[in-house]
């Protein structure tokens, strides 16, 4: 490969955790250590930049994390990056250190505020997808999604064991803010009834439907699982209204919550992530800024982060008949 276009790079994990997060990291290090380039970890995200939390990280820095969950860097949201003064603080330090690199890894506020930075002072920032929503456009799946969907999938498969044996009707609550993937792909693998995600419009009428119709084709036990973002209403209000239109039904509620957000990546996981990493130092090797790395039909792209915030991947229709035709 050519002469570098950055001597020095920095790296930080932006925004919620997300398993793969850790393996990302590494492919960065490691990376960066194999063309001559030096890298530096910043701690609690953007808070690292502006507090001066960096680190010097070699190959050894990022030793037995590739199969670790969270993120060995910390990770948080700053109020503080999103004003001028704390931006101009941040970009002092990366002056300060000789930094003239940024690979950013976290969602759509991560990029956005990377994009803000390259904007206000001109450093060269990369973004690496690592969110469980899997909601980002110009990648195929995000880092930790599909360690997410597994979660959920044997989390699901738990509940269902006990929804068989007390013929009750189980609503389980999966993450998913904006974004019903992991809702429509873990319901779709567990046999759920019905899948209430915010793409959908739903109704109580349909999911009634729904329910009458799993009764004539006998089934005594029945999973809904919703998307925390479902419009109809939260959860429990769901449970309420189908207890009033269901008196005999024996109806529990389960939250999944941050189980998902957690635990060792999955080998897709772990393999994303490490081709993002080393995508990311790649791209900024060849002089490339603002912009996302991501796998698509498993090559790797770079997508402007304009579009990587602004577009959204749509809902696979089929997958949603698909889910309806085989739930009963």
């Amino acid at each position: 490969m050519n002469k570098s276009a950055v001597k020095k790079i920095a790296v930080l994990t932006s925004g919620g955790d997300a398993p793969g997060m850790n393996a990302a990291l590494r492919a960065v290090v490691r990376t960066a250590n194999h063309y001559d380039i030096e890298c530096f970890g910043v701690r609690e995200g953007y808070n690292g930049l502006i507090n001066d939390d960096f680190t010097k990280m070699g190959p050894r820095s990022v030793k037995n994390i590739i199969g670790a969950g969270g993120t060995i860097l910390r990770s948080a949201r700053s109020l503080e990056f999103k004003t001028k003064e704390g931006r101009q603080k941040a970009y002092d330090n990366c002056v300060k250190h000789g930094i003239d690199g940024l690979v950013c890894i976290g969602g759509d506020g991560t990029f956005t505020g990377a994009k803000i930075f390259n904007e206000e002072f001109g450093i060269k920032v990369i973004g690496v997808p690592g969110t469980i929503d899997n909601d980002i456009f110009g990648t195929d799946n995000t880092i930790g999604y599909d360690t997410a969907l597994n979660t959920a999938m044997d989390a699901i498969d738990k509940i269902r064991d006990t929804a068989t044996s007390h013929n009750r009707v189980f609503f389980v609550e999966v993450m998913g803010r904006d974004a019903g993937f992991i809702a429509l792909n873990s319901g779709l693998a567990t046999g759920a009834v019905d899948i209430l995600i915010p793409e959908k419009k739903d109704s109580i009428e349909d999911l009634f439907a729904t329910f009458e119709r799993a009764e004539k084709a006998g089934k005594s036990s029945s999973i809904v699982v919703v998307a925390e973002g479902e419009q109809l209403g939260s959860i429990y209000d769901l449970a309420k209204a189908t207890k009033a239109g269901f008196p005999d039904y024996d109806i529990r509620v389960a939250i999944l919550g941050h189980i998902q957000r957690g635990g060792s990546p999955s080998c897709a996981d772990r393999v994303l992530a490490s081709r993002l990493g080393f995508g990311a130092v790649v791209g900024l090797m060849k002089g490339k800024t603002n912009v996302m790395a991501g796998l698509q039909s498993n090559n790797l792209v770079f997508t402007p982060f304009e579009e990587a915030i602004k577009k959204h991947n749509e809902i696979n229709q089929e997958l949603m008949l698909l889910s309806e035709i085989l739930a009963i």
